[in-house]
């Protein structure tokens, strides 16, 4: 294997080529250069790369040799011949700073156009430089950080259910989806055709609404549902009783739910005093993500209503019902692959985020939860 020695990685260079093999986003091109560098540097034959990646084995020499000329950088196209640019860095700066730390005086964010009026230079060149630098004032991303200060037990509790379920056990994922709609557009919409969406009127009338009661079960995919009018304990002790009845006799119930208060009222926890197969695992506040009866939802409202009339709330439940009875005939058990580390590192990370970019100083609950989790035992603690 020729060559194959040459390319010695230090731990950082390592990390950066692992995670530009790893991901999902960046670009073809990148992925398969940091590829051919980890397989080079881990002694595999050029032509073995070259066959396995479907590229020329001159690809594959090529590409180490710019590494080893230029390191990280090879890993970059090279510079292409053209107008030089007119553009320089101070200018870019300027750019940069203005797009991520201020704003136009008649406006929440930049525009290429009102931008490129700012700094003196064509919309083109404000497209390009964002694009080079990846910033995107536009978009904006939604997201919630929870605060329970038993976030890392929540969540390591739960996904040992997902992961290692009991035995002689059954897994139940529940929850509420509430006021869905029944209503009618006020003109006829028209059907997809040819060059030309479906479309439909923005004002509609309202029929009424309904609540819909489901739970999954986490082994076999399969739903079951209810409908109400209100979703307070009163409707929830039912169905709880449902779940019950949809459980083999003889074995023990381990339920998932949040923490909305109709499922901790005093009702309720008499009730299942007086069930004890029932088994409840509350979810972290904020942490619906972890409950997959959501997942249940989001395809009732994607699949189902998003493009759907319903002149009665009882023909809004129908429609619902026969999409989750469909659903029904060929469930999906879940397919849990995150482990507990996994996860709490990632929102560990998000906090750091928040820390070092934008000077989050408020104390978070859920991140010192975090790190009692991954604190190392003490000898006293261990002994308890």
């Amino acid at each position: 294997m020729p060559g194959a020695e040459n390319i010695q990685l230090d731990e950082q260079s390592q990390q950066e080529l692992k995670s530009l093999a790893a991901s999902r986003t960046s670009a073809v091109r990148l992925w398969q250069r940091a590829t051919i560098v980890l397989e080079l540097a881990a002694g595999k034959a050029k032509q073995e790369i070259a066959k396995r990646l479907g590229v020329a084995r001159q690809t594959v020499l090529r590409l180490e040799q710019r590494f080893l000329q230029r390191g990280m950088d090879g890993l970059n196209d090279a510079p292409r011949p053209g107008r030089p640019a007119t553009i320089g860095p101070e200018k870019i700066a300027q750019i940069v700073r203005k797009t991520t730390h201020e704003t136009p005086v008649d406006s929440t964010h930049w525009s290429t156009r009102s931008l490129a009026q700012e700094t003196a230079v064509s919309a083109c060149s404000v497209s390009r430089i964002w694009r080079k630098h990846k910033l995107q004032p536009h978009r904006v991303k939604t997201f919630k950080l929870s605060n329970d200060p038993l976030f890392a037990e929540k969540t390591a509790d739960i996904v040992n259910l997902y992961l290692n379920p009991p035995a002689e056990s059954i897994v139940w994922s529940a929850d509420e989806q509430c006021q869905l709609q029944a209503l009618t557009r006020t003109q006829s919409s028209l059907p997809c055709a040819p060059g030309h969406p479906a479309t439909k009127t923005s004002d509609y009338k309202r029929h009424g609404t309904t609540t819909l009661f489901a739970a999954q079960n986490v082994g076999t995919g399969e739903v079951i549902y209810t409908f109400n009018q209100q979703h307070t304990n009163q409707e929830w002790i039912p169905f709880l009783a449902m779940i019950e009845e949809h459980s083999p006799l003889d074995k023990q119930i381990h339920l998932i739910i949040d923490n909305y208060s109709a499922h901790k009222h005093a009702n309720v926890l008499q009730w299942l005093a007086e069930h004890p197969r029932f088994h409840i695992h509350y979810t972290p506040t904020s942490g619906s993500w972890l409950n997959p009866v959501e997942r249940v939802f989001a395809d009732v409202t994607r699949k189902c209503l998003n493009h759907r009339s319903a002149a009665t709330v009882e023909a809004l439940q129908q429609d619902i019902a026969q999409f989750l009875d469909r659903r029904n005939q060929s469930p999906k058990p879940l397919n849990w692959k995150a482990t507990t580390d996994g996860i709490l590192q990632k929102v560990k990370r998000a906090w750091q985020s928040l820390h070092d970019r934008y000077g989050a100083k408020k104390p978070s609950a859920a991140l010192a939860s975090i790190e009692r989790y991954f604190a190392p035992l003490t000898p006293a603690s261990a002994a308890t």
